[in-house]
């Protein structure tokens, strides 16, 4: 998507699952598609063109981990500049669960994994330099 000035614009939704006091973070099979970035991430994906960033959180959720009918909430909404110079407007989301869902993961995802929102992993193995931890700790507050 392009401004009227001809800048690109990246529209971005990602998801914090949580489940009582855990989070997931995946890893991407393709980094290409990501930044050329390799670590953990939340559940994001680029939202489609015309589609509403709630209906891409529950797409993401679907398409990805199989997490059907999902409840998704806007937390909140986040926007900066790229190392690719794009405009970059992030929806940050979150989905609470009372169980843990039956994952069954896309081909997109490399691994999946359940964290304790007290033992997260490190910044240096979290993409784009620790930013889904804080996501994380926006969220929830920690």
């Amino acid at each position: 998507m392009k401004t009227a000035e001809g800048n690109i614009v990246k529209l971005v939704a990602d998801i914090t699952v949580l489940n009582n006091n855990n989070v997931m973070l995946v890893k991407y099979s393709d980094k290409n598609k990501y930044d050329h970035q390799s670590g953990w991430f939340l559940p994001d994906d680029l939202v489609n063109f015309g589609e509403d960033p709630d209906d891409a959180a529950i797409r993401i959720l679907n398409e990805q981990l199989s997490i059907g009918n999902a409840k998704v909430s806007l937390d909140h909404v986040e926007t900066f500049t790229g190392n690719d110079k794009s405009w970059h407007i992030v929806f940050h989301y979150i989905c609470r669960t009372a169980e843990i869902p039956d994952i069954k993961k896309s081909d997109d995802v490399e691994i999946f994994k359940w964290f304790p929102l007290n033992k997260l992993p490190p910044k240096e193995e979290t993409a784009h330099h620790g930013w889904a931890l804080y996501t994380i700790q926006s969220v929830t507050n920690h």
